[in-house]
């Protein structure tokens, strides 16, 4: 598999890596917040198999 980076880039510090992740999540939760906006009753659905996955799950 071949390497992401150039060998004489040096590689990113832990809280470079955590800044991205961060901000890959903010996107993906913004994405999801418009798909559901533009998608009500498929929204509603996935809620609905949500809380009964939560209702019928074992601890």
């Amino acid at each position: 598999m071949p390497d992401r980076q150039p060998k004489d880039e040096v590689p990113e510090t832990a809280a470079q890596r955590r800044a991205r992740r961060a901000q890959f999540l903010r996107d993906l939760m913004e994405a999801r917040e418009l798909r559901d906006r533009v998608q009500p009753r498929r929204a509603r659905a996935a809620r609905m198999r949500q809380q009964m996955r939560m209702r019928t799950f074992r601890w």
